[in-house]
C-alpha cells in the first residue's frame, strides 16, 4: 500500500539524555511479546468498549434521545479518526502514537504537547472508569453506602490492572483478550435481546432538557466520545504490534467498527426498555435493562458481575497505554528519562506513575462529595484527548499537503485529505462541547505541562552542549 508524505526517520537507539531505547533484554523475556492483530485488535476494542457504554446511557438521558443523533455522529467521527491513526501508522510506526505523528510533523512542542494531553487523559481516565466500575460493584456488593468504602473499592479496582502490567505485556496480551470476549456476552445480550422488548413510550422526550437541540447534540456527544476513546490504542503501542505498518491500521479500524456497532445497537436498546425517569437516576443501567427484560435481579447481577470484568480488561490497557506515550517522549529527552525504565516489556516507572496519579484523583474526589464525580471526570478527559487527536490529524494534511507529487497518488490524497478534515472539525467540535467547566480545567492542565516542558527542553539543550 504506498503511504503519502515523507519516510520517517529511523527511530533513535537512545535519547537525547541518554535514556535507553530499550530495556536490556528487550523483548526476548518470556514475559514480553509483540501483539498480533487478533490482540492488537482486541487492545483497541477493550480499551474502546470499557467502563462507557455501562454508565454512559444514564449520563446521556437527562438530553433524551436527541443523544442518539450524537452517537451516530460521533460512531461516523471516532471511524475517521481510526482511518487517519491506521494511516499515521503506516507512516511510522513506532510507539507512541500522536506523539510520535505530532514531533515528526511540528516538533518537540508540539510533540510534547500532545504526549503531555494524551498522559492526563489516560490517568484521568482510568479514574473515571474505576468510579463508574464501584457502580456495579454496588449491585454485587453493597459499597455506596459509604464514600469511603466506595473510594477503597476504587482503589483497588485500579490497581490490580497495575499488578497486571507490572508482570509484563504477556500477561497484559493475555488479560485483555479475555475480558473483551467476556464483555461482550452482556453487552450482545441487551443490544440484540433488548430489540425484542424494545418499547417506544420508554423513550421518553426528543429534548429533554428543553434548550437548543443542536447544544444538546454537542453536550451530549461530549460524554459519550468518553466511550470511544482508545480509537489511538493500536497506534500508541505500534511498537509492540508485529507488522505494525500493516496490522495497527487494520486493528484500529476493525476495533472501532465492531465497538461503534455494539455501541449503537446497546444505547438504543437500554433507552428503549428502561423508562426515562429510572435512566437518568441509574447507576447500573446494563443490569436495570437485563432486569426489566426479564424481571428479577439475577440478570442485572449476571451483567453487572460482566461489566466488572469488562472496566477491569480496559484499565488493563489503558494503564499500559499511559506508560507507553511517556516512555516515547523520554526517549527523545521531554519527558524525565525515570519514564524509560521497562521490565517485561513494560514501562513501569509510567504504570507506577500513573496509578499513583490516579489514586490521588479518585481520592480527591470522593472526598469532594460530588454526586457527578464520574461526568466531571469524563468532560475533563474528553478535552485533553482532543489535543492528541487535532494534532494528529493536522499531522496528516500536513504530510498530505508537503508530499512530493510523483509519490502521492492523487485519488487517495483527496480521500485521505477529506477524512483528516472530518476528522479534524470533529475534534474542534468536541471541545467546544466539552462545557467551560472543563476546558478550564484542561488548559490549567496544559498550562501546567508547559512549565515542565520548559524544564525538560532546557536540560535537553544542556546536555547537548
Amino acid at each position: 500500500m504506498q503511504v503519502t508524505g515523507t519516510a520517517p526517520p529511523p527511530a533513535p537507539a537512545t535519547g537525547p539524555l541518554g535514556a535507553p531505547a530499550e530495556e536490556p533484554g528487550g523483548s526476548a523475556t518470556k514475559h514480553a511479546r509483540r501483539f498480533g492483530l487478533p490482540v492488537a485488535t482486541a487492545l483497541v476494542m477493550g480499551n474502546i468498549i470499557g467502563g462507557g457504554i455501562f454508565l454512559l446511557p444514564a449520563s446521556v438521558a437527562p438530553y433524551g434521545t436527541v443523544s442518539l443523533v450524537a452517537l451516530g455522529i460521533l460512531t461516523v467521527g471516532a471511524i475517521t479518526l481510526a482511518l487517519v491513526f491506521g494511516r499515521l501508522a503506516q507512516r511510522d510506526p513506532r510507539t507512541g502514537g500522536p506523539y510520535v505523528y505530532a514531533r515528526e510533523a511540528f516538533g518537540d512542542f508540539a510533540g510534547f504537547l500532545a504526549a503531555w494531553a494524551y498522559w492526563i487523559t489516560t490517568w484521568v481516565s482510568n479514574a473515571a472508569l474505576a468510579v463508574a466500575a464501584v457502580g456495579y460493584l454496588d449491585v454485587l456488593v453493597p459499597v455506596s453506602h459509604h464514600r469511603w468504602t466506595a473510594c477503597l473499592a476504587a482503589l483497588v479496582i485500579q490497581w490490580l490492572p497495575a499488578l497486571a502490567n507490572f508482570a509484563g505485556t504477556r500477561w497484559v496480551g493475555a488479560v485483555q483478550l479475555v475480558s473483551t470476549v467476556l464483555k461482550f456476552v452482556p453487552l450482545l445480550l441487551v443490544a440484540v435481546g433488548g430489540l425484542f422488548f424494545f418499547d417506544p413510550d420508554k423513550l421518553g422526550p426528543f429534548n429533554a432538557g428543553g434548550g437548543s437541540p443542536i447544544g444538546a447534540v454537542s453536550a451530549s456527544a461530549a460524554l459519550l466520545l468518553y466511550s470511544y476513546l482508545g480509537v489511538e490504542s493500536a497506534a500508541v503501542s505500534a511498537g509492540e504490534v508485529r507488522d505494525a505498518r500493516r496490522n495497527v491500521g487494520r486493528a484500529t479500524v476493525i476495533g472501532t467498527a465492531g465497538a461503534a456497532l455494539v455501541y449503537l445497537l446497546g444505547t438504543v436498546s437500554v433507552f428503549g426498555t428502561v423508562a426515562h425517569d429510572s435512566l437518568v437516576k441509574s447507576t447500573a443501567p446494563f443490569s436495570d435493562a437485563v432486569n426489566a427484560m426479564f424481571g428479577g435481579t439475577w440478570g442485572g447481577w449476571a451483567v453487572a458481575l460482566a461489566a466488572l470484568v469488562s472496566m477491569t480488561g480496559c484499565l488493563n490497557g489503558w494503564t499500559l497505554l499511559s506508560a507507553q506515550t511517556p516512555y516515547a517522549a523520554a526517549r527523545d529527552g521531554l519527558f524525565p528519562a525515570a519514564f524509560t525504565r521497562r521490565r517485561r516489556g513494560v514501562p513501569t516507572v509510567g504504570v507506577g506513575v500513573t496509578v499513583v496519579l490516579s489514586s490521588l484523583l479518585t481520592v480527591y474526589n470522593f472526598m469532594a462529595g460530588s454526586a457527578h464525580v464520574f461526568e466531571v471526570l469524563v468532560l475533563v478527559t474528553t478535552f485533553t484527548a482532543t489535543v492528541p487527536y487535532l494534532l494528529a490529524t493536522a499531522a496528516q494534511l500536513h504530510h498530505l499537503a508537503s508530499g512530493r507529487r510523483d509519490e502521492v497518488d492523487g485519488r487517495r490524497l483527496v480521500r485521505d485529505a477529506v477524512i483528516a478534515a472530518v476528522a479534524a472539525g470533529f475534534s474542534i467540535w468536541l471541545v467546544a462541547g466539552a462545557g467551560y467547566a472543563a476546558v478550564y480545567q484542561g488548559v490549567l492542565f496544559l498550562f501546567v505541562g508547559i512549565l515542565v516542558y520548559a524544564v525538560m527542553a532546557g536540560r535537553r539543550r544542556r546536555a547537548e552542549g
